[in-house]
């Protein structure tokens, strides 16, 4: 119980933290005068009293989370902060159901930029600043931000910071302290993501549009402040500046530090896993552009490889974002679109899915496998980058795999029960699950997720959150190991 009021008291603290992010649409509401400033100040305060009296009824608890409760934290959180975010939404958009609003930023929070929002051109620029800095605090992981207050606070966060970082090899830190190295992480995001705010700029965005989609392209997020996403520019420059910083956030993030640091781009180098995600997901590009230009899509391949490149990146990388209806492409084209959103994201990096650094791990087991065969005594330890890969670091991604598989299997019975069509229920997992946001059929580009019944909602919301926080984290709640001491 004591432990339990531990976590509670945590969760207070973040909640009070949360609150702050709340200044960002109230600054927007000052300068555009949208008549929303009444509604943000409103769920600042609620958030920040909510926190804050969560903090003082279990102040006596306060202590030092151990693993386990640190993955029992992380859920708390990735739970509370969207129920919280919602107050703005549902004060300010007429009609809105709490299923809905929670799905929004259950999305906007988890980097899956699914909407059930029309009318985005004409939301008040406060309600999409809000939508946006969801997809940016959730893109580094916004347990990742308070791994680096927490430790001021007296409550440690190496635990929370292994509960919530993406990929299988979470021990490895850029500097001797947790904090130290989330700080890290997030000065390197801060300043990519204002690099593009002045690149998107510079491109022709206006500041609005500029900020909104830096944020969402930078947590991968794939919110657009257009119904049209980023159709509504026909740009190609645009679209050129967005690829780019689309691949940016799809690396590993302490990648980026280790350039930074070292000066240099050896890092990039170094890293297997960059390297595969990256020839992986241009080479993708130039193979769709080939194949719509032979299926006489588009008249030249100029133009195909304009589309394909940037409609294939924005799924690969898991943004969501959309220049045209690519639903109506060859079945090809698209299916391997939601394809790559499951492997082609590395850990470390804002992306989702199964992250390459696994898919890789996979491809050298089953080298070794075939090895074996041949040759039953000899010794192969596996090797990505130049670094031994230890077996304990392989059981664990089969058994991720295992769990992500049966995921997406049971998630898409559960909606081909609730009566949607197979192609729906399934593209809508994947990219639920992988936090890519549009699917094909019903939620595909065109459309959105307005159409689902509230049951087919929570599901895929449900899809979100364990997508994000990587299967493992929110499914051990619901084992009986777990809950013993």
């Amino acid at each position: 119980m004591g432990r339990a009021l531990t976590v509670l008291n945590a969760l207070g603290l973040m909640l009070v933290m949360f609150s702050i992010s709340y200044i960002l649409p109230i600054s927007a509401a000052v300068i555009y005068h949208d008549n929303t400033l009444y509604e943000f100040l409103l769920a600042m305060l609620g958030t920040f009293g909510m926190g804050l009296l969560l903090w003082i009824l279990t102040r006596r608890y306060k202590g030092e989370l151990s693993i386990r409760h640190g993955y029992l934290l992380v859920v708390a959180m990735w739970t509370a902060m969207p129920a919280v975010a919602t107050l703005p939404l549902l004060l300010v958009i007429n009609g809105l159901s709490f299923t809905d609003a929670y799905f929004e930023t259950m999305s906007g929070i988890t980097t899956t930029g699914a909407t059930v929002l029309t009318g985005l051109d004409f939301l008040p620029p406060a309600i999409n600043v809000w939508r946006h800095e969801l997809n940016w605090l959730g893109g580094m992981g916004i347990i990742v931000l308070a791994v680096a207050v927490l430790p001021l606070l007296g409550i440690g966060g190496r635990q929370l910071f292994k509960a919530e970082t993406p990929g299988p090899m979470k021990d490895n830190a850029l500097t001797p302290r947790i904090a130290e190295t989330a700080r890290n992480l997030w000065i390197v995001y801060f300043i990519i993501t204002l690099l593009c705010v002045g690149s998107l700029k510079w491109a022709g965005m206006n500041w609005l549009d500029a900020v909104c989609h830096s944020m969402s392209a930078m947590g991968l997020g794939g919110f657009s402040t257009h119904d049209a996403s980023i159709g509504y520019f026909n740009s190609p420059l645009i679209e050129f500046v967005m690829i780019l910083f689309m691949l940016f956030a799809v690396i590993n993030f302490s990648t980026h530090f280790l350039a930074w640091r070292g000066k240099n781009l050896k890092a990039y180098l170094y890293d297997a896993e960059a390297i595969a995600s990256l020839s992986l997901i241009l080479g993708s590009c130039v193979g769709i552009a080939f194949f719509l230009w032979w299926q006489n899509v588009y008249a030249n391949f100029g133009v195909a490889l304009r589309y394909a490149s940037f409609n294939l990146v924005s799924i690969a990388t898991s943004s969501g974002y959309a220049s045209v209806d690519y639903a109506q492409w060859p079945i090809f084209a698209p299916m391997w679109m939601m394809f790559l959103t499951a492997i082609a994201a590395s850990s470390g990096s804002t992306g989702g899915g199964i992250k390459m650094i696994r898919t890789l791990v996979l491809v050298k087991q089953a080298g070794r496998e075939f090895l074996k065969l041949s040759h039953p005594t000899v010794v192969n330890p596996m090797k990505i980058g130049g670094h031994v890969i230890a077996n304990n670091i392989v059981f664990s991604v089969l058994g991720f795999i295992f769990l992500y598989f049966m995921t997406l299997a049971t998630l898409t019975f559960v909606l081909l029960i609730s009566g949607m069509d197979f192609i729906s229920a399934l593209t809508a997992v994947l990219a639920c699950v992988n936090n890519c946001g549009p699917g094909l059929g019903m939620v595909g580009p065109a459309s959105n997720y307005q159409g689902l019944s509230d049951f087919q909602t929570w599901v895929c919301t449900f899809g979100m959150l364990i997508g994000r926080l990587e299967i493992f984290t929110v499914l051990i709640l619901f084992t009986p190991q777990f809950w013993r001491r």
